[in-house]
C-alpha cells in the first residue's frame, strides 16, 4: 500500500526539509488524542507534534533522508516529537508545534545534545514553566516500514509506544530545576502566537 500516484505528485512538491516545514506550518494543529499515518494528514491538512514529525520523517525519507524521530520529555507539560535530519554531518529538525518556538531548526549543530538543547530555553508550559528534562536517542521509523506506518490507516500509537520505552538523555540536574526561570511574558506571548487553545496542555 504504498503512495498512490496522486500523493507522489504532492510529494514532489517538497525540495528540503525547510520547504516541509513551510508545509507543515501552513497547515492547522490538530487538538485531538489520536495518531494518525501521514496519507492521513494530507488528506485532512492538520497535524499535531508527533503526527507532524511523522509526517516530517516520510517526506525526509521521501528526499532521500533517514526517517529519524526524537523523543523530548517535559515535566508538567506535553513531550515533543521532532523530525531530525543531517546535512554535511550537522543536525537540523522539522517538527510542528502549537508553540511558534518549537519547530524548524537549521542543520548547524554538532551533536543531537546540541540541537536538543536549542529548544530549551523556549519549551514551556503556557505558564511560562520550562519545562524539557530528556531526550531519546534518534529512531529510524524504517523499522516499521513492514507495516507501511506512511499510508496506513492504523493508528500509530504503537511507534509512541516504542519511543517512549527509549532510553532518554537528560538534560537538566536536579539540582538546577529549582533555579529556573519563568519565561517572559513577551516570549510567552510570541511562542502562542496562533496557537490552538484547546490543543494547549493544561499545567497543574
Amino acid at each position: 500500500m504504498g503512495w498512490s500516484v496522486e500523493e507522489i505528485e504532492f510529494l514532489k512538491r517538497f525540495i528540503d526539509p525547510y520547504s516541509i516545514q513551510e508545509y507543515l506550518d501552513s497547515i492547522e494543529y490538530n487538538p485531538e488524542y489520536e495518531c494518525r499515518s501521514p496519507r492521513r494528514v494530507i488528506k485532512s491538512k492538520t497535524a499535531h507534534c508527533f503526527e507532524g514529525a511523522l509526517f516530517a520523517a516520510a517526506v525526509l525519507k521521501f528526499l532521500g533522508y533517514r526517517p529519524l524521530i526524537v523523543d523530548m520529555k517535559a515535566f508538567n507539560d506535553d513531550d515533543h516529537v521532532i523530525a531530525v535530519f543531517k546535512e554535511e554531518g550537522f543536525w537540523g529538525a522539522v517538527a510542528k508545534s502549537n508553540f511558534t518556538t518549537l519547530r524548524y531548526r537549521e542543520p548547524v549543530y554538532r551533536t543531537l545534545r546540541e540541537l536538543v538543547m536549542s529548544y530549551f530555553d523556549f519549551y514551556f508550559n503556557i505558564n511560562g514553566e520550562k519545562s524539557l528534562r530528556s531526550y531519546s536517542r534518534p529512531f529510524d521509523l524504517s523499522l516499521f516500514d513492514d507495516r507501511e506506518w506512511y499510508t496506513t490507516d492504523e493508528d500509530l500509537e504503537y511507534i509512541g509506544d516504542k519511543i517512549e520505552s527509549l532510553h532518554h538523555y537528560p538534560v537538566v540536574k536536579e539540582r538546577m530545576i529549582s533555579k529556573l526561570k519563568i519565561a517572559s511574558s513577551s516570549i510567552l506571548e510570541a511562542s502562542l502566537l496562533g496557537s490552538k487553545p484547546e490543543g494547549l496542555f493544561k499545567p497543574l
